[in-house]
């Protein structure tokens, strides 16, 4: 039965919101969750989590942050120089993964893949901390920093998929070693490699329709 009234002490309080609220998003889907539930689990009456977040869109935000710091992870995947960024930055991520911030990570992997409203919020919490960190690095050319953040998200969640969720093999006995030596490279052209501009034509698009751009037509 959930404790009626303010727990001595707020940072236990919100504390044990958040550890609650993030076993509740990391087990269901985010419309799935609700506050009574995340509630009953911290043993707190649900007043106490609107006064400590507002509403279930913030504790779910704080969850995200508390979940996945990008700004860190990029910041000690510079520590040794841009030509190791990318091998780096998944190395040190798969290893926050194994040494126990799976769980609170997987929040918001499982939200994402539970479609809206949880992956857009998601999205509207990590693309701009990880972009922000892009835009501090001297490594990273300023053109194309959302793109360069979305490619780098896409790859780490996919990344994390294969692996530990549907456990594809050898990728899932791999060592940590080995994935961030085959999907390194992949980063390192998305921090500092030559993205096309945006609105730029791509080659499938020259494909459909029959012959390519600048191709003849067959029998001209």
């Amino acid at each position: 039965m959930a404790r009626i009234g303010r727990r001595p002490g707020e940072s236990t309080t919100r504390a044990a919101i958040l550890a609650a609220a993030r076993d509740a998003f990391s087990a269901s889907a985010y419309d799935a969750v609700t506050v009574r539930r995340i509630a009953a689990a911290a043993a707190v009456d649900p007043a106490l989590i609107h006064y400590h977040f507002g509403t279930k869109e913030r504790l779910f935000r704080a969850v995200v942050h508390d979940a996945l710091p990008p700004a860190d992870l990029l910041a000690r995947a510079f520590a040794d120089g841009p030509e190791t960024s990318g091998e780096e930055l998944v190395e040190r991520f798969l290893a926050l993964w194994e040494q126990g911030d799976g769980a609170a990570a997987g929040t918001l992997l499982r939200s994402a893949m539970s479609g809206e409203p949880g992956a857009r919020l998601a999205g509207q919490i990590v693309l701009p901390v990880l972009t922000d960190a892009l835009s501090r690095t001297a490594a990273t050319p300023p053109v194309g920093l959302p793109l360069r953040a979305s490619l780098i998200a896409g790859q780490i969640c996919g990344l994390v998929v294969a692996r530990y969720v549907l456990e594809f093999e050898p990728l899932a006995g791999a060592s940590r070693e080995e994935v961030a030596r085959a999907v390194g490279p992949a980063l390192d052209w998305y921090l500092t490699g030559d993205l096309p501009r945006a609105g730029s034509p791509c080659r499938g698009r020259a494909r459909q329709g029959g012959a390519g751009a600048g191709q003849a037509p067959a029998g001209a």
